[in-house]
């Protein structure tokens, strides 16, 4: 089984190797990206494997290759206050991701058809709220999923701006897809085993463009019930947030800004000495092919006339001398989360502390 970019040893290698081989290019997404760990979304027992450039699945449970995912954040274009539906959410991996670029005004809908995969991305993203520090450094869309069959899809339901598909479409329900996006939205699904970029230009134009070669499972066709009847599926209602959480969302973007300033008034004192590098040789691989396990088996990149004509490469990479010298057995100390830090620093009664941490354990 191999995989479209070499496996990583950590969450952030990962990520390196999908920007070298350009499956991520914008900063957003390699934001979102770098602040959730793949390996949180694995059960114990498979993290070793969750660096690796594959899909993964056990049971009801799936995750699609990084590159996959990588390719569909850019094909999104995301932005702050945008509505999402996610079409067989899973883990919610990709769902949080997103939230991180909708922000607290967006929108974070997702529907999967299994009740027990969805209490397992519950616990996934209630794990990332209370734990990662992460979760500070943004002002996230927390998702809401539903339980049911995507193709029933309540027909009074809204439409939105960005929609993903996480199955294999047939042609027959490509038009159910489109009619979920507003004009002016970008729908994202494997079609003809092509992950396929569709945009809505008008209330009947479109702009279709084929990203990779992809083979998915296919989308589970509706079970009616014994009366003939689907049972339609009723997504969340788009809510009016409280007082109390504006204010909470006003003051923690605040403290941000404070923060932001005082690093850079510390940062204008005078610029630091850029420290020395020391040149190693690294080997960078470009492989079109990309294997993956179970029924998502096989996907190849769509040529592009900006693609590298070179297969592999010798590069040489800087590393700081201070790097290099570092005892092995030293680690680096964990990130200071300023926000918290400040938060809990105010002259406040602790129980609004801790709603502006969102009662975070960390």
């Amino acid at each position: 089984m191999g995989g479209a970019v070499s496996a990583g040893e950590d969450n952030d290698e990962l990520i390196d190797n999908l920007k070298e081989a350009q499956y991520i290019r914008t900063e957003l997404v390699e934001q979102a990206f770098r602040a959730i760990d793949r390996a949180d979304y694995y059960l114990e027992e498979f993290k070793d494997n969750a660096y690796k450039d594959l899909a993964w699945k056990h049971g009801n449970i799936h995750l699609s290759a990084p590159c996959i995912y990588s390719e569909v954040m850019e094909a999104l274009d995301l932005q702050p206050g945008l509505s999402f539906l996610n079409l067989g959410s899973g883990t919610g991996y990709l769902s949080s991701m997103v939230g991180l670029i909708l922000g607290p005004f967006g929108v974070n809908h997702g529907v999967e058809l299994h009740s027990d995969v969805i209490e397992y991305a519950k616990q996934k993203l209630d794990f990332f709220i209370k734990t990662s520090d992460s979760f500070d450094k943004f002002e996230f869309c927390e998702p809401s999923f539903v339980t049911g069959n995507c193709l029933e899809i309540s027909p009074d339901c809204t439409q939105y701006d960005r929609v993903y598909c996480g199955a294999g479409v047939q042609k027959e329900h490509e038009e159910y897809m489109k009619n979920l996006l507003k004009v002016g939205g970008i729908l994202v699904m494997p079609l003809e085993e092509k992950l396929t970029k569709i945009t809505r230009t008008g209330p009947s134009a479109w702009e279709t463009k084929k990203i990779l070669a992809v083979s998915f499972a296919p989308l589970i066709q509706p079970n009616h019930t014994d009366s003939g009847k689907s049972r339609l599926v009723h997504l969340p209602p788009v809510a009016v947030r409280s007082l109390q959480d504006l204010a909470r969302i006003a003051i923690r973007g605040t403290i941000k800004r404070i923060i932001h300033q005082e690093a850079l008034s510390r940062a204008g004192n005078g610029l630091k000495n850029p420290p020395r590098f020391k040149r190693r040789r690294v080997r960078r691989r470009r492989m079109e092919t990309i294997v993956f396990l179970d029924k998502e088996v096989f996907a190849s990149r769509i040529s592009s006339p900006s693609d590298d004509n070179n297969n592999s490469e010798d590069i040489e990479e800087e590393r700081p001398d201070e790097e290099e010298n570092k005892p092995s057995e030293l680690k680096p100390e964990p990130p200071v989360n300023f926000l918290r830090e400040k938060v809990l620093s105010l002259p406040l009664p602790d129980p609004l502390k801790y709603y502006l941490l969102y009662y975070r354990e960390k």
